[in-house]
């Protein structure tokens, strides 16, 4: 779900030189890609992981998860904290997080530092895409051109969740699975000293206040739901640990609906949802997303532990869908640039099959 303000005026606090807009682009989509490449090059590895590291099915999802989960939950914050204390610094912070991890993570000695080092890893992929679309925003002024940066923006993220697993079935065969978490650490150093020379620092000209109730209502309500939806099918419904995240995942919606509407400057403010092509969007994107996540991990266990694949084989099985995906996200891009978000909306929601059957008016 999309929670991220768009950011208000834009006050440019480095030295003034000349700045490099494609640049600038380019940098913004090379490291939102590693965090989109590792969305889904994960799951190729995953037998690979259960087999080394004797994991369970509930740890594999907890590994992807635990990525997801964070990832969420700090979005609307790490926006946050760019505005106010510079766009480029907490960029540089999030690739930095970012790539220590990810070298941490293909260390991991046991499933649950890995699942650790992936919430860790996720803490840094947070201050990427909203701070990079700040970036874009603030340096595109012209509205044709932002749209259009924007645009390429969002492809590049598509086309490399697409890619992941094509990726990663090859980096497994041909290294090992660490091999799919270590990729990132020279993109993302490179992407750091790229972001030093040629990103300017700006920040918002008045910051949005924190909103700590409601950030720990949002996490205690997402962790709970992942935490059913994971270990539910394996303790029963029926459980009183299970019953009991359930019944703190609906305190935990209640106050948000009870506590938010009376902060200041709230984390989410439920008055977006009021409005229908708000609602529909953010609906659309959690239905795609769950739809693509499920399908990922789902298909690269049955690949390669039903049908005895290699990761290789199973990866370029995905290559149809990473094509599909790669044409339709560069199309939507441009169509978003020339027509607006309307058109690429109703074409999701009339041909995609997870998608409702409504459509912004």
């Amino acid at each position: 779900m999309s929670t991220v303000n768009t950011p208000g005026p834009t006050v440019m606090t480095g030295p003034s030189r000349p700045v490099h807009r494609r640049m600038v682009l380019a940098i913004c989509c090379l490291s939102v890609g590693v965090t989109g490449i590792d969305l889904s090059i994960v799951n190729v590895a995953l037998p690979s992981i259960a087999k080394d590291l004797h994991a369970s099915v509930g740890s594999l999802q907890w590994t992807v998860d635990a990525y997801s989960l964070v990832l969420a939950c700090l979005l609307v914050l790490s926006g946050s904290m760019a505005d106010r204390f510079g766009r480029k610094r907490i960029f540089q912070l999030g690739l930095a997080l970012f790539s220590l991890s990810s070298l941490l993570c293909g260390l991991a000695p046991g499933v649950g530092w890995l699942i650790a080092f992936r919430g860790l890893q996720a803490v840094g992929g947070s201050m990427l895409n909203p701070v990079a679309m700040s970036i874009i925003v603030s340096v595109f002024t012209d509205r044709r051109e932002r749209a259009r940066a924007l645009g390429m923006w969002g492809s590049a993220i598509g086309i490399t969740i697409a890619a992941g697993p094509v990726l990663g079935g090859l980096l497994v065969s041909g290294i090992d699975w660490r091999s799919v978490f270590w990729v990132n650490v020279p993109v993302g150093i490179a992407a750091i000293l790229l972001t030093r020379r040629f990103i300017p620092e700006s920040k918002a000209a008045r910051g949005r206040a924190f909103d700590p109730p409601g950030q720990a209502l949002i996490i205690v309500l997402f962790a709970s739901i992942i935490a059913v939806t994971i270990e539910g099918p394996r303790h029963g419904w029926a459980d009183p640990w299970i019953v009991g995240l359930i019944a703190l995942a609906v305190l935990a919606l209640i106050g948000i609906l009870i506590v938010e509407p009376r902060r200041s400057e709230p984390l989410i403010d439920l008055r977006f949802f009021r409005s229908p092509p708000f609602s529909g969007a953010n609906t659309i994107a959690v239905l795609m997303s769950a739809g693509l996540g499920g399908f990922l991990f789902l298909n690269t266990l049955y690949l390669q532990d039903i049908r005895h694949f290699s990761p290789r084989h199973a990866g370029l099985m995905i290559i149809p869908l990473a094509v599909g995906q790669a044409v339709a996200a560069n199309l939507s891009g441009r169509l978003l640039a020339s027509q607006g978000a309307r058109l690429p909306s109703r074409w999701a929601a009339r041909y995609s099959p997870s998608a409702p059957s409504f459509s912004s008016p």
